[in-house]
């Protein structure tokens, strides 16, 4: 085979091989761009440097740069792809650090090989079929070989942490978040038997498999119950009594109203009889032993503990303490402004709830005191037309007299202490409190209250109970708003 060289390829910088010449330079695409590489043919003859138009087809290159450079291309083919799907930018950058290596890799060849070895002609067919060969490759495959294999960045393991773990001690949970709300699984626990005549009944006829609830007025009940014993923020709440004339059951909504708030509450609650003029708060409950305010006064420096109070109190059925005045009319009337604070001060300590039967009047000895520890006050008023004069008369005197937000705020009670239908028109009185008070309830007859005795809570009848209750709800609600 006669070779010639093309007049032009030797100022040819890009090293395209023509129909009639063999140059050492070749170009390889990359990315759409040329880089030029310096080529060392093997061998020192003629005969050796001649290349084959069946190898030039297939893209073996005899140089080493070349052939690791295809070879590698074709081992990294998965891992470039994948590199090249998650960021279409770094093909760029990757064309570019291939046409620095290859640069370098011409730098680094020896000078001389560009003349050394003697150029062979080979067939224009072959030679055009050796330069797309060269740059055959995608950009995507020729970007690979001279990078080193990009290492995958490491895992990153998604753990959830607790507040507390980033927060320190602060905040770590305590015991009392335990509840048997978030603890127990419901389906688990089993219903408490139902009451209501017809859910009670529905439950035992079915062998205690069926439970649909309890009835109608068990949920009012309840529901009622939960009002009651809604949790009281802060120290002791002191709630006097009050009525501006006596027999109007003044002493008896003491007792009512102490015993529905002991009977659903979980605290303490007291009832102390301030009455100046022998107060019979005491003897609407069952006493066991004859101690009284005055013995309090006597020992509230030396009170150490609710056991020292335990041994004066007198406790009912509905877990009700009560306090007791004097028996002695003479002894009472000592009992004064100082020696009021200096009980409250005391029960303060041990009761949420103190109750406080003030006697008949508001201008004795004890009523200053009183009303200005007062945080609701209960007005009682008898169902006859002197008799709700007086309590309205008695809200306008706390208005005058700087209590006109205890005014304001005030229960009114419109009592009934004798049987039958009233003279009064209630609708009437009852719409005529309500412009001035916050509330008003109304206590119906009652034979065993009637009677003078000692009231027992559960005798009491169904109506008189549950406005006793209604009353306790209605004074609970309106400590935690006047606490908001």
């Amino acid at each position: 085979m006669t070779s010639k060289k093309n007049p032009d390829a030797e100022n040819d910088d890009l090293g395209v091989l023509d129909d009639a010449a063999s140059v050492d330079t070749t170009a390889l695409g990359v990315l759409g761009q040329t880089a030029q590489v310096t080529v060392t043919l093997p061998g020192g003859s003629d005969d050796d440097d001649d290349l084959g138009e069946d190898s030039v087809l297939d893209g073996e290159f005899s140089g080493e740069i070349v052939e690791g450079v295809i070879e590698s291309a074709h081992e990294d083919d998965t891992d470039v792809e994948a590199e090249n799907s998650a960021s279409g930018d770094e093909n760029a950058e990757t064309a570019e650090v291939v046409v620095e290596s290859i640069a370098i890799v011409t730098a680094a060849a020896p000078s001389a090989s560009k003349s050394s070895a003697p150029k062979s002609s080979a067939p224009k067919s072959g030679a055009s079929v050796s330069s797309a060969a060269a740059s055959a490759p995608a950009p995507k495959e020729a970007a690979a070989p001279v990078t080193t294999p990009k290492e995958h960045p490491a895992e990153v393991t998604l753990a959830s942490k607790r507040l507390g773990d980033q927060l320190g001690q602060s905040s770590r949970e305590t015991a009392d978040l335990l509840t048997a709300d978030r603890l127990l699984d419901p389906s688990q626990v089993s219903k408490p038997e139902p009451e209501g005549a017809w859910s009670h009944l529905l439950y035992t006829v079915s062998g205690r498999r069926i439970n649909i609830g309890d009835g109608k007025r068990a949920r009012a009940r309840k529901a009622l119950s939960t009002r009651i014993a809604s949790p009281l923020t802060g120290g002791a709440r002191f709630v006097p009594v009050l009525s501006r004339k006596g027999g109007v059951g003044k002493t008896t909504i003491t007792a009512l109203l102490g015993m529905a708030l002991a009977d659903a509450r979980d605290d303490r609650v007291i009832a102390v009889d301030a009455n100046p003029d022998r107060g019979t708060l005491a003897d609407r409950i069952v006493r066991t032993h004859g101690k009284s305010v005055r013995d309090l006064v006597r020992i509230h420096d030396e009170v150490k503990g609710y056991h020292d109070i335990s041994a004066i109190v007198a406790r009912d059925s509905t877990r009700l303490d009560v306090l007791a005045s004097d028996a002695d009319p003479r002894i009472a009337e000592a009992f004064s402004d100082e020696d009021y604070r200096n009980v409250a001060d005391v029960a303060a300590h041990y009761y949420s709830l103190v109750l406080t039967d003030t006697g008949t009047g508001i201008v004795h000895s004890v009523m200053s005191a009183t009303l200005d520890l007062a945080d609701q006050i209960v007005i009682v008023s008898g169902l006859s037309v002197d008799e709700a004069r007086l309590a309205s008369e008695t809200l306008t005197w706390l208005e005058t007299n700087g209590y006109e937000a205890q005014a304001r705020a005030a229960i009114i009670v419109l009592n009934q202490s004798t049987p039958g239908s009233p003279l009064v028109r209630l609708n009437e009185l009852e719409a005529h409190f309500r412009t001035r008070a916050r509330h008003v309830v109304r206590m119906p007859y009652d034979p065993q209250i009637a009677g003078g005795g000692a009231i027992v809570f559960g005798g009491l009848q169904p109506e008189t109970r549950q406005a006793a209750r209604e009353l306790a709800a209605v004074l609970v609600e309106g400590l935690r708003v006047s606490a908001a």
